[in-house]
């Protein structure tokens, strides 16, 4: 298997006099290949939030100009099944409920590979598919929603569930006219909606969810209904986890019965799908390329960190979007 280190030094060996290393052209050479292997539809979605710290969160996350991409790397594609290579730290639920609609009417069985990470929004995806394909380093998220809250500390994603429970505290403590005077500048930064608010997206979380794996995952299954409840609801709660950003590995998501593939029983399928990874980080810390989406076509559409007046079509049908698009 080439290694992150062996994926670089193909790149550097790939650059001709004079030109940058032919990033897109290793990556989609493992795509193809994966595709040759597994005889199914390749789709890779994956942004460079890892290695772009400093980019806007909007530029890596999942939103509703991913439906554009989707739609432009399923054109032309033949065959029910789909095999979608997802990292990703998340983003839209909503987004995400469009993507999984649009994803499912186009394809019967869908497998998730997730090379490292597919958190938050991107765990609920994993959850509409047949089955997550998971190695040892290989992880979800909780889905547990977060709400962007305006503070004097600047704005801030906050658990809904730690936004209710935080109230819940207030109502007990504020009953002592000594502890009133510290509960009111901290309950003053929120509006008046916040409670419906957090209530709200709670129960959209774990209902999608839900809908999702007793549709697909566990549509065979006499007891799907109430599996699929235990895991959403286990996925959603803050107070399993502690924090959002909690990795949860697959020994765990194993144990709470989600339907697990392990990615070294197929080492050809390990090989081809963390070399696509590899290469496709190694374009997001050289280039400007922040999130891929790709098919093993070569047809891609691909959002750069750098403003760009009008999309430019690229050799192999790659799609660069602006910057500063939606």
């Amino acid at each position: 298997m080439p290694i992150w280190s062996e994926i670089l030094e193909e790149l550097v060996h790939s650059q001709g006099q004079g030109h940058s290393p032919d990033f897109d052209g290793v990556r989609r050479k493992y795509l193809s290949r994966l595709h040759q292997h597994s005889q199914r539809n390749t789709i890779l979605y994956a942004t460079g939030w890892l290695q772009n710290g400093d980019v806007p969160p909007t530029l890596v996350s999942i939103g509703d100009e991913d439906m554009q991409a989707f739609m432009e790397v399923s054109h032309g594609l033949e065959g029910d099944g789909l095999d979608l290579i997802l990292h990703s730290p998340g983003g839209s639920p909503e987004a995400s409920e469009a993507i999984v609609s649009y994803l499912r009417a186009r394809f019967s069985h869908i497998r998730v590979i997730v090379p490292q990470l597919a958190m938050s929004a991107a765990t609920m995806i994993a959850c509409a598919a047949d089955e997550i394909v998971l190695g040892k380093h290989s992880f979800l998220g909780p889905t547990d929603p977060q709400l962007l809250l305006r503070t004097t500390l600047g704005i801030r994603a906050v658990p809904a569930q730690a936004i209710l429970d935080q109230f819940d505290r207030a109502q007990q403590e504020c009953a002592d006219p000594a502890k009133l005077s510290a509960w009111i500048p901290m309950l003053s930064q929120y509006g008046p909606d916040l409670l419906s608010q957090c209530e709200s997206a709670l129960e959209m979380s774990r209902d999608l969810v839900k809908k999702w794996l007793e549709t697909y995952m566990f549509r065979e299954l006499a007891d799907r209904s109430e599996r699929a409840e235990v895991i959403s609801n286990w996925l959603a709660s803050h107070d399993n986890f502690k924090s959002h950003a909690r990795h949860i590995p697959r020994t765990e998501l194993e144990s709470h019965q989600l339907t697990i593939t392990r990615l070294e029983t197929d080492e050809e399928l390990q090989d081809l799908a963390l070399s696509v990874f590899h290469a496709a980080t190694h374009t997001f810390s050289i280039t400007p390329a922040v999130k891929i989406v790709e098919n093993h076509t070569g047809r891609a559409f691909v959002k750069h960190n750098v403003p760009r007046p009008m999309p430019t079509v690229q050799p192999g049908n790659a799609i660069l979007a602006p910057e500063n698009s939606a």
